[in-house]
């Protein structure tokens, strides 16, 4: 997310920090370019230009001109003029009710809320420890209800059947009397979705808000949609008292524009972003190091939360305890750690969190064949156990086999044998240098040598 912009505000922001002294004249000439780059993010319009105002208000005044690297505060500036206009700081669901605490979902069809739905629900569960129902209140499309009851069966969540035939008003109401019954802490409600905001729409879910008065009314939207995010919002926000937007498809939106937009359009917070298609992908959206992000500085905090979350520590500390003993770090350790680090969103995913690395993200996601690391579980999956305990096994015929068995060649097999005896190396002299920490860091390791240049993917891979 934000790639885009990144880049322009990045280059562009580089030429004044180095300043030391801003004048009227290339503070002008800066924030036209920001003005740029943030209407070629998709930034809506009255956004933009209250955003340059402000900052170039500051800029020129005393707290710049008194600073003593006058370059880096104008910096410091930008971070916190886009730290407010999304809003400042994180904003939590409210829970201060008696239970269950009623989350309406709304939104239009396509936006990604019933997939929302159940990683809220997963999220509330793991996060909150919150005893979570769900039902689907989307009478018109029938797939809805069964989507969300296969979702509810996957993350943990209970879930309260409704069928086509029903009225949304009466499926609600069943399920808050069942959620009370069965003492839940949550319930979250699914409604229908349309291809655009109509009157039958605003009528039925209105009417639903009314008769089970939800403590937080969430509006789902694809952040992919930029501006028009934002208007959509506020369109939903004159009908219905919202209380908080999700913004879905934010991995694959390199804009930002909707991020930047929505707060200050509709006036309602972004609670969370969906960050993935797997039910664990939601994150809570902070404006700081989200704005920390755009201006290429990383998100160290958010990507040590995930490590935290994410990594199988009983894993890593077995395999740490392994290699101290003596014991080599075999293929089947290998593969372990190659899941762990899908489960960190890949190389990209992590670089992109790392200050000063947002660029060299970018390069990866193009550089780097993204589907390389399952091939190469692949390989390691058409092994025997003893071939993955023990690499030197394999002969000729051997390789033939595995090569054939994964749909790969045998240059693929040669180069990943290559990079595990690399990998093998770095694992013995990280758990001498400082064990976990290291070994985790270590993870760069496992990109083929060379690194980006040309050697980052497999051949015809």
């Amino acid at each position: 997310m934000f790639e885009n912009l990144t880049e322009r505000l990045s280059s562009t922001l580089r030429a004044v920090t180095g300043q030391a002294r801003l004048t009227e004249d290339n503070i002008k000439d800066t924030m036209r370019e920001v003005r740029k780059a943030l209407l070629e993010a998709d930034v809506a319009l009255p956004v933009v230009k209250d955003f340059v105002d402000i900052v170039r208000e500051r800029a020129v005044g005393q707290e710049v001109s008194k600073s003593l690297s006058p370059g880096q505060q104008f910096v410091k500036i930008v971070q916190e003029e886009l730290e407010k206009v999304m809003g400042s700081q994180a904003e939590p669901l409210n829970f201060a009710t008696q239970p269950p605490a009623i989350i309406l979902m709304a939104g239009l069809q396509g936006a990604g809320k019933t997939t929302s739905v159940a990683k809220l629900a997963r999220y509330l569960q793991e996060k909150e420890k919150k005893k979570v129902m769900v039902v689907s209140a989307d009478v018109y499309r029938p797939a809805a209800i069964k989507q969300l009851e296969t979702l509810a069966a996957d993350v943990g969540a209970t879930f309260f059947p409704s069928t086509a035939e029903q009225k949304p008003v009466d499926i609600a109401n069943a399920a808050l009397a069942e959620a009370k019954l069965k003492f839940h802490d949550v319930l979250i409600v699914d409604t229908a979705g349309r291809l655009a905001v109509d009157e039958a729409m605003m009528a039925e879910i209105k009417e639903l808000h009314g008769a089970i008065k939800p403590i937080e009314t969430l509006f789902v939207v694809d952040a992919m949609t930029g501006q028009d995010a934002a208007n959509t919002a506020k369109a939903f926000s004159e009908a219905l008292p919202l209380t908080g937007v999700v913004l879905t498809k934010s991995d694959a939106d390199s804009r930002g524009g909707a991020a930047l937009s929505v707060k200050h359009i509709t006036g309602k917070p972004i609670k969370f972003l969906g960050v993935g298609e797997k039910t664990d992908a939601l994150e809570t959206f902070y404006p700081d190091r989200i704005a920390s992000r755009i201006l290429g500085m990383g998100d160290v905090l958010s990507l040590i939360e995930e490590a935290e979350q994410k990594l199988d520590k009983k894993k890593a500390e077995k395999l740490a305890k392994k290699i101290k003993k003596g014991k080599k770090f075999d293929l089947e350790d290998l593969k372990d750690q190659l899941q762990q680090m899908q489960n960190m969103g890949g190389i990209t995913g992590m670089l992109d969190k790392l200050p000063g690395m947002g660029q060299m993200a970018q390069q990866a996601q193009s550089q780097i064949d993204t589907k390389m690391f399952k091939r190469m579980e692949a390989i390691i999956d058409s092994m025997t156990p003893a071939e993955r305990r023990n690499p030197d096994l394999l002969n000729g015929s051997r390789k033939k086999r595995i090569t054939l068995g994964s749909g790969t060649e045998l240059q693929d097999l040669n180069r990943l044998l290559k990079q595990h005896k690399q990998m093998q190396k770095m694992m013995k002299k990280m758990t001498k240098k400082g064990g976990m920490a290291n070994m985790m860091r270590g993870m760069g390791g496992m990109m083929p040598p060379g690194g980006m240049g040309g050697g980052g993917r497999f051949p015809g891979m």
